[in-house]
């Protein structure tokens, strides 16, 4: 039976970026933009979702010796797809996201959902996995994207703020910038979700 809490899990309590922090090769490497961090953001949720209500479908019919070669199979499918898509319809995204796209074949938050859960639950209760997961993962790449390209170019989804209100700083469109946002927004997570303990 499908709980909620399957659903609001991924996005803050169990959120794969923030707190379980797989999956941050992607995160940091493409998150310089806002544009190219919700574009790499939406891909991976769509393939997750995608890959995990397949998966919970065929898991009885899938020999428990060769599941991890289906998952692959299953996964690189909607990653083909994605890619295909991406790259008929928003070139230019395409362009920037690069290797990174057919790299979400092998990327663990995919590979990890698919193994731990929807290969074990029932079809709606991995749809909701997915969801969350997948909506979690938007949220930090998203919001770190944000950050980096305000401060590192003063601007947001390319459009330049006004001019004068502050002076970018390069480094955090650089890699070093990605560890730095990355650990001011799990501090400030870690700060407001922190539990009392007596």
């Amino acid at each position: 039976m499908a709980k909620l809490s399957t659903f609001t899990d991924g996005l803050v309590k169990e959120n794969i970026v923030l707190r379980l922090m797989i999956g941050l090769c992607p995160v940091l490497a493409v998150s310089t933009t806002a544009t190219d961090a919700f574009g790499m953001g939406i891909a991976a949720t769509f393939v997750l979702v995608s890959s995990n209500i397949c998966i919970s479908t065929v898991r009885k019919l899938t020999p428990d010796q060769i599941r991890i070669p289906i998952f692959i199979i299953i996964i690189s499918t909607f990653v083909t797809l994605t890619d295909y898509f991406m790259n008929a319809y928003a070139p230019t995204l395409h362009k920037s996201l690069g290797l990174f796209i057919p790299l979400i074949v092998v990327n663990c938050i995919i590979l990890a959902r698919a193994e731990a859960f929807a290969y074990k639950n029932d079809l709606l209760s991995s749809i909701l996995d997915g969801l969350g997961t997948g909506l979690g993962f938007i949220g930090a790449i998203g919001l770190m994207g944000l950050a980096r390209e305000i401060l590192g170019n003063g601007s947001v989804f390319g459009y330049k703020l006004t001019a004068g209100v502050f002076s970018p700083a390069i480094i955090m469109i650089l890699p070093p910038g990605g560890f730095i946002a990355m650990a001011f927004i799990m501090a400030a997570l870690n700060h407001f979700t922190k539990k009392e303990t007596y």
